[in-house]
């Protein structure tokens, strides 16, 4: 079965190089609060979400061993 929820493939930072949004497969674009909401409710593939040392929650690739699909690898859009 393949899996047919969308997923990130491009990216915008913010001067610091943090990730503040990002281009779903499917051409949509969503900031950082809505990207978390979308993978919390299982709509993006290949991605979760984990409570940083900050307290706050974060988006982060599935550890597949893959360097190149790191979101901070991603092209930027």
């Amino acid at each position: 079965m393949s899996d047919e929820r969308e997923r990130f493939i491009a990216t915008q930072k913010n001067g610091d190089g943090d990730l503040t949004s990002f281009q779903t497969s499917s051409g949509r674009v969503l900031d950082y609060e809505q990207a978390l909401q979308e993978v919390q409710a299982g709509k993006i593939a290949g991605v979760n979400v984990f409570k940083g040392k900050d307290g706050a929650l974060h988006i982060r690739g599935d550890a597949d061993g893959d360097p190149t699909n790191n979101l901070d690898q991603l092209p930027l859009f």
